[in-house]
């Protein structure tokens, strides 16, 4: 996802749950083919190098777990300042927890 407008119908329309290091907003899309992702870093997160990192570690995250995601859905993740201080291994279990908590990924990955 990148424009504006998706990710304001996400958040506006869509679920929301909150856990330590992420905020998860998801919409249903039934008639897609896949899943797709947009990940919200705000400056309390840290300077451009930190905030790209955690974009990064959180778009690899989703990735790997993108295939047990079910139905498809817009999905956006809005990182949390405690997030930055995690690992890449760590970041895809958080991110797994919340997925799995949302009743949206299958399997657990």
């Amino acid at each position: 996802m990148q424009r504006s407008g998706e990710f304001g119908r996400t958040r506006e329309r869509g679920q929301r749950l909150v856990r330590s290091g992420l905020i998860l907003n998801w919409r249903s899309r039934e008639e897609a083919a896949h899943s797709r992702l947009g990940v919200v870093t705000s400056r309390k997160v840290g300077g451009a190098v930190i905030r790209s990192r955690a974009r990064r570690m959180v778009r690899e995250a989703f990735r790997r777990l993108q295939p047990g995601i079910q139905p498809p859905c817009d999905v956006v993740v809005v990182v949390r300042p405690s997030l930055k201080r995690l690992g890449g291994g760590e970041v895809q279990r958080q991110l797994a927890k919340a997925l799995s908590a949302a009743h949206i990924l299958v399997g657990g990955s």
